[in-house]
């Protein structure tokens, strides 16, 4: 008889694919720059310049980069490259703060489903922009009843009504023909989906998908167009915008300064939660995009070129805002304060309006709105990247291409579905504007994510974690961290909370309004439990994580405090994906 084999032995699982890596620099760099540049910079920004005072605006603008924007930053940037994980999974080094991460992910998630209808937006009026004349042009004849147009000392006018309840051609598109607000009585009569603009909204969430479909390899070859498209059409904005008549009352009127409003708090808090959106900061994105970096990877250098060019971008976009808003007024005959807006007013109002004044008015537009598609895109890919790390992390088998792909797909499915809500006629109201605190609905994206992180951290071990990261670390680094300690010990947490306090007050104190629509009650009240559902995550994941250690409740606290064994070691990270069973502080203070 042959002698018996082996016994038979059992099959061990497959191994978890391994993460992914950047492919570049460049690529990481261009990925978080257009991140961080979005709507807000091109329609919020200019505008808080006018309300705060002009150029006066940007000393509290930049004090308030100097104080809170560049330290958070460093701080979610530095956090995912040193643990290489997502939003939820990165708190393995305090499992105390293990909810900050749930929160991060719904506030992400809950910005995803309203920033893609802005997208949607775009798209129905990139469609529109190929038509000649525009359709919410004065030109076009279903707007001859709206626009009487005279000649006055050469100029062509359009000559406003007397009337206080008269309304642009523009004004008139954006509301009937795109939202469809005025076939609603309020928020408690939505009425039927605007499939026009359903189609636009399949239409983003199928773009996403497409450019999401391999990870950051995809995403990354995007970025070189998505994020470096926008520079070009404002630069070209900027020169046209030169040559117009009036432009320059534009500008005048966008740099002028007056010093007492530096007096008031509401300008310090409007430059607050511009920084603080403006950079995306407590959203997930940043932690999730700097968690496929090398771990060498200088991450102060990638801090200050990222949120130096964030911000002078939203100030070289006001050029190209307020030229052209000039020439409107100029047109006109009116100052040039009756034609500024905020928000989507500007953005899909004011400046089509001002841009169909212009020769050849449907090649700019054209130009407009793709500018506007590609800034929108860019955000949303930080977004989602976010949410899909944060699964991926803590399922691990996932990572396969097949499975990715399906968790991808269900994730923008999801989105849409949920998104046809805000396709409504009752859906421009519902939709808070990208980068107002608390606007509309109680921003779910926003005061909630403000308080994330104010949430305690080791500062003096922090910054030796970041020295062992950057390991050459150049003179100016070490006096760069010496400022960023001192910001994340006093300066930081007393801005976060000035701003934190002031925008609940301000979001609060009066009745929510879109327009002259006042919100009911209850309206308001959902808009504040998406804001207090946001900041239960974090009380909520800090009594589960004590829940599972033994003892007095000073031991759980201690012991739900100290990073988790499976804390992935400083040096092993860049030359495998180990992990170790000794403390985190151990290997980290080791070379001390």
């Amino acid at each position: 008889q042959p002698c018996p084999g082996p016994p038979p032995q059992p099959e061990t699982p497959a191994p978890s694919p391994p993460r992914e890596t950047w492919a570049g620099k460049y690529e990481f760099l261009l990925s978080c720059l257009g991140y961080c540049v979005g709507l807000g910079n091109v329609w919020r920004f200019p505008y808080l310049c006018y309300r705060n005072g002009g150029g006066v605006f940007l000393i509290s603008y930049f004090i308030m980069l100097l104080g809170m924007g560049l330290p958070l930053f460093l701080m979610e940037l530095s956090l995912g490259q040193y643990g290489a994980a997502g939003p939820i999974t990165v708190w393995k080094c305090c499992p105390l703060l293990r909810g900050v991460g749930v929160a991060m992910l719904i506030v992400s998630s809950l910005v995803s489903l309203y920033y893609n209808v802005i997208i949607a937006w775009a798209f129905y009026y990139l469609g529109s922009s190929f038509q000649s004349p525009l359709p919410w042009s004065c030109d076009a004849p279903n707007n001859r009843h709206l626009c009487q147009v005279v000649t006055r000392w050469g100029r062509v006018l359009q000559n406003v009504s007397a009337s206080a309840d008269w309304v642009s051609a523009s004004e008139v598109f954006w509301k009937e023909r795109v939202l469809g607000v005025t076939h609603s009585s309020g928020l408690g009569d939505p009425g039927p989906v605007r499939w026009p603009l359903a189609l636009c909204l399949l239409a983003a969430w199928t773009l996403l998908f497409l450019c999401l479909l391999k990870g950051i390899r995809s995403s990354g070859k995007v970025v070189y167009f998505t994020a470096t498209f926008p520079y070009l059409v404002i630069l070209i904005l900027i020169i046209r915008g030169a040559t117009l008549d009036g432009s320059l009352d534009g500008v005048r009127f966008y740099l002028s300064s007056d010093w007492s409003r530096l007096q008031s708090a509401q300008v310090w808090s409007d430059a607050a939660s511009q920084i603080f959106y403006s950079l995306g900061i407590g959203f997930g994105g940043l932690l999730s995009m700097a968690s496929y970096n090398r771990f060498d990877n200088n991450v102060i250098r990638d801090t200050l070129i990222i949120t130096i060019g964030n911000c002078c971008t939203s100030f070289f976009a006001g050029f190209a805002i307020f030229s052209v808003l000039g020439h409107m007024a100029w047109r006109r005959q009116v100052p040039v304060g009756s034609v500024v807006d905020s928000g989507p007013g500007l953005a899909f109002v004011a400046y089509p309006e001002a841009l169909s004044l212009l020769p050849g008015s449907p090649f700019w537009s054209i130009l407009f709105f793709l500018m506007l598609v590609t800034l929108g895109v860019d955000t949303l890919f930080g977004n989602i990247e976010g949410i899909t790390t944060a699964v991926l992390d803590e399922f691990p088998a996932l990572r396969s291409w097949r499975r990715k792909t399906a968790l991808l797909g269900v994730l923008c499915i999801s989105f849409y579905l949920l998104g046809l809500l805000l396709v409504t006629q009752v859906g421009g109201p519902l939709r808070p504007a990208p980068g107002t605190p608390g606007e509309v609905t109680g921003a779910p994206g926003g005061a909630p994510a403000m308080t994330l992180p104010l949430v305690p951290t080791g500062v003096g071990q922090f910054c030796r974690d970041i020295v062992d990261m950057i390991c050459r670390c150049p003179p100016w680094c070490s006096h760069m961290l010496g400022y960023f300690k001192l910001c994340w010990a006093f300066f930081t947490p007393c801005l976060l909370l000035f701003t934190l306090i002031y925008t609940f007050l301000d979001m609060y104190s009066k009745p929510l309004r879109y327009g002259s629509y006042e919100f009911p009650a209850w309206g308001t009240s959902l808009g504040v439990c998406m804001g207090v559902l946001t900041c239960l995550q974090i009380p909520l994941g800090a009594a589960l994580a004590l829940g599972r250690e033994s003892g007095t409740l000073s031991d759980r606290f201690q012991k739900a405090t100290q990073p988790l064994n499976s804390w992935r070691t400083a040096t092993a990270r860049d030359a495998a994906e180990d992990v170790i069973d000794v403390p985190f502080t151990i290997t980290l203070t080791g070379s001390d």
